[in-house]
């Protein structure tokens, strides 16, 4: 199992980041508003941290940077544009419920 796999699935939300990336800080703040305990891994501080991005960018389909790459249950859910859409669509409370990470 690769690392961002198994770190992924330890927590119910799991977001990958960077010191540096602003984007990554409106993500967790926004997580962290709703109620989330995510766990949170800044890739540039992190031992295997070039390698856990190489991951991410082949999961993604893109190349660097790839933060923030935000797991929910296990799945990855994509970056900043995405979990702002789901939010914006009212579906990233339900999803976060339906992994445990609320209990509202």
């Amino acid at each position: 199992m690769d690392q961002v796999t198994k770190l992924a699935s330890e927590r119910a939300v799991v977001v990958f980041t960077s010191s540096r990336c602003s984007m990554c800080d409106s993500v967790t703040f926004l997580l962290s508003n709703l109620g989330v305990n995510a766990a949170v891994y800044e890739l540039d501080k992190e031992q295997r941290g070039r390698e856990m991005e190489r991951e991410l960018a082949r999961r993604l389909g893109r190349g660097l940077p790839v933060v923030p790459a935000v797991f929910i249950g296990g799945n990855l859910v994509g970056g900043t544009n995405r979990v702002m859409a789901l939010h914006l669509a009212g579906e990233l409370v339900p999803m976060l419920k339906n992994a445990g990470a609320l209990w509202l």
